[in-house]
């Protein structure tokens, strides 16, 4: 079975985000997850227009965000554990060769 990833340029999220200045940042989401083990889902997102460098790394940022009751998105929240970031990383890199293959 061969899963072909073809990607709906109108299916991308954007989420805002407002930085320690007060900016408001718009982000791209590049996938979110759910984890059972920490009970949180989690967002990975990088900026909009953010020019790939030369070694193709984009700054991506990783947040948790728990869903409010009525099923709306509730607050991004920092990640703050280790494991947590262990967990994350494997995400990335699972889905980054996800979209190499």
């Amino acid at each position: 079975m061969t899963h072909n990833h073809e990607h709906d340029h109108e299916d991308h999220q954007h989420i805002t985000v407002v930085d320690e200045d007060g900016n408001e940042q718009l982000y791209e989401v590049l996938f979110t997850f759910e984890s059972e083990d920490f009970g949180k889902s989690y967002v990975l997102y990088y900026p909009i227009g953010a020019e790939e460098d030369e070694d193709e790394s984009i700054e991506i940022h990783a947040s948790a965000y728990v869903e409010n009751e009525d099923g709306t998105e509730g607050d991004l929240q920092p990640i703050e554990t280790d494991e947590e970031w262990e967990m994350i990383e494997e995400m990335l890199n699972t889905f980054l060769d996800e979209e190499e293959a």
